[in-house]
């Protein structure tokens, strides 16, 4: 594990040097103002599990800020055991509820909750290839559900045997479920490893800020992937901004859920931001329908130079989503703020796409394109300043 951690030193030696760029042959120049610790980039494949790769880089780097355990965490543990309760509650709801790929930050405080979590190497998930392939696998699972349902409606009734059967397609395809390891000389359950690492799942909260919530106040994000009801604490749009800075300076890292469809969203070049003329940018291809890779090629002159960007009001935002043109998309994992040689501020943010572009694995969001197409942030409730927290009604 240790050389996992120094992998990643190094990487930030060589990429966050101390005038980092977004892509080769930019003149943009990234001065740091905040970066923390971040487990390595991995790469989620050809899946639509974004939001367990980023939620767990995320609490991985809360371990580390804790000074605990720093071992990478298991995403397809937490994938597999949201399975079971996404098939719970889609049986349930007689199929009136998403069943997919997707989910949400706070399911993993679920996971954990009430199952526990293990180690990365005690789980990788990888069944059958050398990288993550659930093209085949969501088929198949939609599939099995899918008859449940249809049976179901013609007979009023299903057996008690479904549940074994959904078990025996993750056993297949994830590997089988875990009961007990071993981990580093000591037996563990998946509840007394949670337990072993230390952290708090009350600890964590999610922000949004969308005027079709009552402002400051408890809401459930209408989103697909928030099957699990969650909540999220309905904030002023300045409020977002200035709460991932607070949380940065005081060594929190933040789970971003974000809509990356976009023509400024450009992985392949290390940077999102929103032009002032979207025209400017040229896009070919199309992205994946999971949003797993870098998609479609998008090409811009304001990709590789600073330029003036949209202004974004909370008028502007609140229409995006609206008219769903901003959509609930993609997890990922800030760990940074830099500015621009303009002065511009960029969060620092670390992908599930593997490492093939110029930043390894990272790129640069403007503060624009932040305030325009974030869905929902997700962090230690120690990193939100006093006065917002009492705004809220949040101890």
């Amino acid at each position: 594990m240790k050389s996992l951690f120094l992998l990643t030193i190094g990487l930030s030696i060589q990429v966050f040097g101390q005038t980092p760029t977004n892509v080769e042959g930019s003149s943009y120049q990234f001065t740091k103002v905040y970066h923390l610790d971040a487990t390595p980039v991995q790469s989620q494949g050809k899946t639509g599990t974004c939001w367990s790769f980023s939620g767990l880089s995320f609490f991985e780097s809360e371990l580390i800020r804790k000074g605990g355990q720093a071992d990478l965490l298991s995403e397809m543990f937490v994938v597999r055991k949201s399975y079971e309760n996404k098939a719970d509650k889609f049986i349930r709801m007689d199929g009136k509820i998403n069943f997919g790929e997707g989910g949400a930050f706070h399911d993993i405080p679920w996971v954990i909750k009430n199952h526990g979590i293990v180690p990365y190497e005690v789980y990788n998930g990888v069944n059958s290839t050398d990288a993550y392939d659930h093209t085949e696998f969501f088929e198949v699972l939609n599939g099995a559900m899918q008859g449940l349902l249809k049976a179901l409606g013609n007979n009023n009734t299903i057996s008690t045997n479904w549940k074994s059967g959904i078990n025996g397609l993750l056993d297949a395809y994830l590997g089988k479920d875990i009961k007990e390891f071993e981990w580093k000389g000591k037996k563990h359950t998946p509840q007394s490893y949670a337990l072993s690492i230390g952290l708090n799942m009350d600890e964590y909260v999610s922000l949004t800020s969308f005027t079709n919530h009552a402002p400051y106040s408890k809401c459930q994000l209408a989103i697909p992937d928030n099957y699990n009801w969650g909540d999220s604490y309905n904030v002023g749009l300045d409020d977002l901004m200035s709460t991932v800075e607070n949380a940065l300076s005081a060594g929190y890292t933040v789970a971003w859920g974000a809509d990356v469809s976009e023509k400024g969203f450009s992985f392949k070049n290390g940077i999102a931001l929103v032009p002032a003329d979207a025209n400017t940018i040229q896009v070919s291809g199309r992205d994946n329908r999971t949003f797993n890779d870098a998609g479609a090629d998008r090409s811009s002159n304001a990709f590789l130079t600073p330029g003036k960007e949209q202004t974004i009001t909370v008028e502007v935002r609140q229409k995006g989503y609206d008219n769903k043109t901003t959509t609930d998309d993609h997890g990922m994992h800030i760990v940074g703020l830099y500015k621009d040689q303009n002065g511009t501020k960029y969060l620092l943010v670390k992908n599930s796409w593997g490492t093939n572009n110029y930043p390894k694995g990272y790129l640069y969001v403007s503060e624009a394109y932040f305030r325009y197409k974030t869905i929902n942030i997700y962090l230690n409730k120690a990193g939100i300043n006093a006065d917002l927290k009492k705004r809220i009604g949040l101890n």
